[in-house]
């Protein structure tokens, strides 16, 4: 069975300003438990190189980009691992609900006959870093 992991937030803040914390990588650190460093160009097909922090353990995590709408949403998925065992997609959407508030909507699914292991070993630390990263995202775009 997948591992999917929905965080969705409405923010007081026009949508532009939502996607400008989301895509400005080098301020991750700032606000980003999680995901503490991030850098990629967005383009569909470009790494996505990360540097997460799961429970005790910070780690680099290296993923691909696989759609890219500007000021909509962007996507990333792992390298599948072979025989169907494990694949994963991250995305990250902002919705507009009028000119100065917006929803944020945060999605991680992890399937493949290997994903319930993965869900036993890290599926706490997972959720609790995605929520994080949800609530980080909401405190950061009020405050910019």
């Amino acid at each position: 069975m997948a591992l999917v992991i929905d965080e969705t937030i409405e923010i007081d803040v026009p949508a532009e300003t939502v996607w400008k914390v989301l895509t400005d990588f080098d301020r991750y650190g700032d606000w980003n438990t999680f995901c503490y460093e991030a850098a990629t160009t967005l383009e569909p097909g470009a790494p996505i190189d990360m540097r997460v922090q799961l429970g005790p353990n910070r780690r680099p995590q290296r993923e691909w980009i696989r759609s890219h709408t500007p000021g909509v949403e962007f996507s990333y998925a792992m390298k599948p691992v072979p025989l169907g065992a494990l694949h994963s997609l991250r995305s990250h959407t902002v919705v507009p609900l009028g000119p100065d508030r917006c929803r944020y909507e945060s999605r991680f699914t992890l399937a493949g006959w290997l994903s319930p292991v993965v869900n036993l070993a890290l599926g706490k630390h997972l959720r609790a870093g995605f929520g994080a990263m949800t609530a980080g995202v909401g405190k950061r775009a009020t405050e910019i």
